[in-house]
């Protein structure tokens, strides 16, 4: 485990400062034990009522020294820990944040969101209790395990060996037996969490679609039948660290009783004092609070594999090195980009059939396309081979001749994209907007609002561009919602735009007012509009019929119109209202 990327170098790096960490972890709880030794020594001396102060003034300073040195070192050792765990998670996720931000498209087709949300909220907080609650405790608790048996071996050979096994018990046989029991336990309480990000993530993301089909009550019965079959496995797992902590507690009244008996023998045989009898049995009492814990710090071992595998999923070697790509690529200039794919095939792993098969498409700079045809024959396929997110099985996609696969970087300078559901953030209008360009100045984003007409209606409201929008922007309409990312698709002005059925779900008047604001704010960009139906196909240059991955009919809605009966009927049927 310590090989493992996101363990190792991290130690290498602060190699020292653990160093300071371990041995202040020894020393306080060191002083912890030499403070009940001296204070054991000093209540017994006290209760023989020696004639002078000074026969137990050692024993005094020593109970006050050792008082202020456990306090003090707890304190720094508490302080340099944290630091330097704080330090180690700032890296960790400056360093996921560089391996997740210039791949974003490419994981988003890998992996599910809630996958996402899961490694960023729950997997660097594990690792980062590895070394607050694992590692360091269990390498302290180590250390002091060698101190006692080597002291206790100065005095006895015997009480040396009974307590290897005593606190063996407690240091090795103990967490070896929480880990097995607790590996597949845990392993199973943290992919039902994760399950259940996925879930609640994929619920907030389509919480109209439960609520307008009525079904959000069997979304939250299911929800909870699963939180309850975790809290099953909670609670045996919550049982069976109760069993362990009992018996670890007996295992050290049986050390307390086993000092308790050798300091007696060895005080009546005249080996030391009977003051320190008191002293020694103290002593053991403080330090078994350093290997009780022990056990729950080990058994956490199989949630840290769990977190690193998946950190380690995510840092695949089979991903693009898309830092080293861009070092050996020049970048393109996106004032002129042209989109070519030639004989471009696609097919899923796992699945024989092809999705796109010999397709070829050219956009020029200031083109617009609108992609037609019915649900699965490679239209959503095809933008994501445009953006980068996957990569053709056969034939190429280029923009001004370079691989889109290696613009991954500079990807979000030439795409921009509007969807169906414009994801807007809990945030104000204002700030929504201006993630299109977070330079962007006040009065640029009034003039994006202004060009898609939504600035009057924002300045309608009493905050104006302060109003906050709810996750997901729920307490505006559709096609706001829609305006409002458009504004975002003017201030990033990219060569590029991809409209992915924007106007699906909205009403007739909406969406023909909707598609008008869009091609006119648009007219200087190249344009590929994904739809299934025409409303708006006049205004395209161009208008491709996909048809099982490949280009069935192709050209200008007039030539369409005239040439091909199919699209005359198709366009007769959508009745669409003139822009």
């Amino acid at each position: 485990m310590l090989k493992n990327s996101w363990i190792g170098p991290y130690i290498k790096q602060n190699l020292r400062l653990f160093i300071i960490v371990i041995l202040l972890g020894v020393l306080t709880f060191s002083a912890g034990a030499a403070l009940m030794f001296t204070s054991g020594h000093l209540i017994s001396k006290s209760s023989l009522m020696p004639e002078s102060i000074m026969a137990v003034y050692v024993a005094t300073v020593g109970v006050r020294a050792f008082g202020i040195m456990r306090s003090v070192s707890r304190y720094v050792e508490r302080l340099a820990s944290h630091s330097l765990v704080l330090r180690i998670l700032e890296k960790m996720r400056v360093r996921l944040y560089r391996i997740l931000e210039p791949q974003s498209l490419l994981l988003k087709s890998r992996y599910r969101t809630g996958d996402i949300l899961g490694l960023l909220a729950d997997d660097i907080e594990h690792i980062q209790n590895f070394y607050l609650t694992t590692m360091l405790p269990a390498i302290v608790s180590l250390m002091l395990y060698l101190g006692v048996i080597i002291a206790l071996g100065v005095f006895s050979l015997p009480i040396a060996g009974l307590f290897v096994i005593l606190l063996g018990l407690l240091v090795f046989v103990f967490p070896l037996v929480s880990l097995l029991y607790a590996r597949g336990k845990n392993a199973y309480l943290k992919q039902g969490r994760n399950g259940l990000y996925q879930q609640f993530t994929d619920a907030v993301f389509g919480l109209s679609d439960w609520m307008f089909s009525g079904r959000e009550k069997a979304f939250i019965d299911g929800y909870e039948a699963d939180e309850k079959a975790l809290l099953k496995v909670e609670t045996k797992q919550f049982h069976f660290v109760n069993w362990r902590d009992f018996i670890s507690q007996l295992v050290a009244g049986v050390m307390v009783i086993a000092m308790v008996y050798w300091s007696s023998g060895e005080a009546n045989s005249g080996a030391f004092s009977g003051t320190l009898i008191a002293a020694f049995t103290l002593a053991i009492m403080s330090l078994a609070e350093a290997f009780i814990p022990v056990s729950s710090a080990i058994s956490d071992k199989s949630l840290y594999e769990d977190s690193l595998g998946r950190l380690d999923k995510i840092e695949d070697t089979d991903l693009p090195d898309f830092e080293h790509e861009m070092d050996q690529k020049e970048r393109i200039e996106t004032d002129a980009v042209v989109l070519q794919a030639e004989k471009l095939t696609f097919r899923y792993t796992g699945n024989a059939r092809k999705v796109l098969d010999q397709f070829d498409f050219q956009l020029k700079q200031g083109e617009k396309v609108a992609i037609i045809g019915r649900s699965g024959t490679g239209k959503s396929t095809f933008l994501k081979l445009v953006q980068g997110a996957l990569e053709p099985t056969e034939g190429s996609i280029t923009m001004n001749g370079v691989p889109v696969a290696e613009l991954r970087p500079q990807m979000a300078e030439i795409t921009a994209m509007l969807n169906q559901k414009a994801h807007l953030f809990s945030t104000t209008v204002l700030n929504n907007i201006r993630m299109g360009n977070e330079d962007a100045t006040d009065e640029e984003v009034y003039e994006a609002a202004k060009k898609v007409n939504m600035h009057d209606f924002i300045m309608s409201m009493p905050q104006g561009y302060k109003t906050p929008m709810t996750e997901m922007g729920a307490r505006f309409s559709g096609g706001e919602r829609q305006r409002i990312a458009l504004a975002r698709i003017l201030l990033q002005n990219t060569p590029i735009v991809i409209l992915d059925e924007p106007t699906v779900g909205l009403d007739p008047i909406t969406e023909r007012d909707l598609l008008a604001t869009i091609f006119e704010t648009l007219a200087d960009k190249s344009l590929i509009w994904v739809t299934h139906h025409l409303v708006g196909a006049e205004k395209m240059d161009r208008v491709l019929f996909l048809e099982d991955g490949r280009s069935l009919m192709e050209g200008s809605h007039a030539e369409l119109m005239t040439s091909e009966q199919r699209y005359r009927h198709l366009y007769e049927l959508d009745r669409p209202i003139k822009l």
